[in-house]
């Protein structure tokens, strides 16, 4: 009897071990991972040997790919699955039915630019042959490539009668882009080593990348002319998409809200901006005229070569106020780890405020900056505007965000600036709402930087929307909020020309009003404390936020989800 009693609770023992592993495991993985890993390598592979973009070889490869892992997806038994899970089944199926959109994209608008570049299929040839290692002919090569020069010099004075949206010039563009990679391929692969190539395809091959790059950006320049967009003075061009697009590309990030309902938001938010404004400039002793109050916190700004170091104060002032408050767990690695860098004055142009993540990047004037423009930077980032945002840039926002991602459920590829600028906006939010600013000062700091949210949302979506200009939305930025212009061309330049997504620049607000909406319902309830809730949002990795509230309020979600969650109040 007491062998048998042992043996119960060895076994006992064993299946609590088991269950606690199982419970461990989770952590880090679910039932859909290993099907992701695999779908990661495939695409990675076929990408790295089909490496011409745009071709129809590369293209077709990629659609059966998606086709097939969807394939595999639905075989798994979903209604076992648990929630974790189910959030990335249903964000694994999105994200592989969303690249079969953009490959259809892709095939249609390659359709509609193939007659401008009819030598395209026999290039794609010779790149294929060149996988192999195959023999050159290098007399048929070398008349191959001088007969592109010939067909671009017949082809680029028809240009100028031709109507291209700008979509069709950047994709003619990039297939055009493409094709010269795949000379280079070809001819890096043989020059040098095989004696016959080497003597024909010099110049041939010269003649036909130069031919080919003034092309692509002719293309390019067409779809960009009067009749489509043209400059309005701010030398900003960028490719406004549509509502439609708008549209679908709100359904993919799961935020079921119409671009003017956003825009709706963005103004609503604004007021409350205007009321605390008012209320810091009347402290200042400006009355009603902010502007005014606004003009002596951009005064406030430190001699040129101080900035690291009163970034560093700021830093430890931030890090020493959520510690205090208990507001997130802060390794003490993630305090440390962290790099310091200067901007370059280049990158300054597209952005003018210092940035975050893995290392630090600081905005300020370099000796080959013109006297106004050095101005105008100092100002920008005065030490009241930068104490607004150096936690969102480091610790608890982007910094703590790139060290928990890569040490949590690492294998979730669901990126989006909802969760990823939305989070850090969010800090900023949590620490208004738990008294960081000091005075009057700090609270403009801070409220130019959310009336700089509100803006974003507004001149992006109405930009877009076909509605405003760049120069138009520069104008709104400097009248509006208060951007010294040489940081408001920049913003807009970094927006619309900086190779950020059509949304990016409204997952600042809104995707911060899904957490502040997630923490209403967790903490403001009692059910979470915020360091708990703030330690669970990094422990998921990024998503889509109403894919991260189901995880945390444990919603069982259905096979066939579709996004509802109308998280503005």
């Amino acid at each position: 009897m007491r062998k048998y009693i042992l043996v119960l609770l060895a076994f006992a023992a064993l299946s609590a071990a088991a269950q606690k592993t199982e419970s461990s495991l989770y952590d880090q993985t679910s039932e859909v991972n290993n099907l992701m890993v695999h779908y990661n390598a495939d695409n990675t592979s076929i990408t790295r040997f089909y490496l011409i973009g745009q071709s129809p070889e590369r293209r077709m490869k990629l659609k059966k790919m998606h086709e097939d892992y969807l394939s595999q997806l639905a075989k798994m038994d979903y209604d076992k699955l648990p929630v974790g899970s189910r959030v990335d089944y249903i964000l694994f199926k999105r994200n592989l039915t969303n690249e079969l959109r953009l490959l259809d994209l892709e095939e249609n608008e390659y359709s509609q630019i193939s007659k401008w570049i009819p030598f395209a299929d026999s290039l794609y040839a010779v790149e294929k042959l060149r996988r192999r290692g195959a023999a050159m002919n290098a007399p048929l090569l070398a008349e191959q490539f001088n007969s592109i020069q010939r067909q671009v010099n017949m082809l680029t004075p028809r240009i100028k009668q031709e109507t291209l949206t700008p979509a069709l010039g950047e994709r003619a563009y990039n297939a055009i882009k493409g094709l010269q990679t795949a000379l280079k391929s070809v001819y890096d692969f043989y020059n040098g080593y095989d004696p016959l190539f080497t003597w024909w395809m010099a110049t041939p091959y010269r003649s036909a990348d130069s031919s080919l790059n003034l092309y692509a950006n002719a293309l390019r320049a067409k779809g960009k002319s009067p009749g489509t967009q043209k400059d309005d003075g701010s030398g900003i061009i960028g490719n406004p998409i549509g509502r439609e697009e708008l549209i679908q590309q709100l359904r993919f990030e799961m935020i079921p809200y119409t671009p003017e309902e956003l825009i709706e938001i963005a103004n609503k938010e604004f007021a409350w901006c205007d009321q605390e404004l008012l209320k810091a400039s009347r402290e200042m002793g400006f009355g009603d005229n902010w502007k005014a109050a606004q003009e002596k916190v951009k005064n406030t700004f430190v001699p040129a070569g101080r900035q690291p170091q009163m970034i560093i104060e700021l830093y430890n002032q931030s890090v020493d106020f959520i510690r205090k408050k208990d507001l997130v767990t802060l390794p003490s690695l993630a305090d440390e780890d962290w790099t310091m860098n200067m901007m370059t004055p280049e990158r300054q142009l597209f952005a003018p405020f210092f940035l975050g993540g893995s290392g630090l990047l600081i905005a300020y004037p370099t000796n080959t900056m013109k006297e106004d423009e050095k101005l105008m930077s100092m100002r920008g980032n005065n030490p009241h505007f930068s104490r607004a945002v150096v936690h969102h840039e480091l610790l608890a926002g982007h910094h703590l965000q790139w060290y928990m991602n890569n040490r949590n459920k690492t294998y979730r590829n669901f990126p989006t600036p909802f969760w990823t600028e939305g989070n850090a906006c969010y800090w900023e939010f949590v620490l208004w709402d738990q008294q960081f600013p000091r005075g009057p000062e700090d609270r403009i700091g801070m409220l130019f930087w959310r009336m700089h949210r509100c803006a974003r949302i507004i001149f992006s979506l109405k930009y877009h929307l076909g509605e405003w200009t760049p120069q138009q939305c520069i104008d709104f930025l400097v009248d509006r909020v208060g951007h010294e212009r040489s940081t408001a061309e920049g913003e807009v330049r970094r927006s619309f020309t900086g190779q950020y997504p059509p949304l990016y620049q409204i997952g600042y607000m809104i995707g911060a009003f899904q957490f502040w909406a997630l923490k209403k319902e967790l903490v403001d309830s009692g059910k979470m404390s915020y360091r708990q809730y703030h330690d669970a949002i990094l422990r998921e990795n990024a998503m889509p936020v109403e894919m991260l509230r189901a995880i945390l309020t444990n919603q069982k979600l259905p096979k066939d989800f579709e996004s509802s969650w109308r998280f503005y109040k």
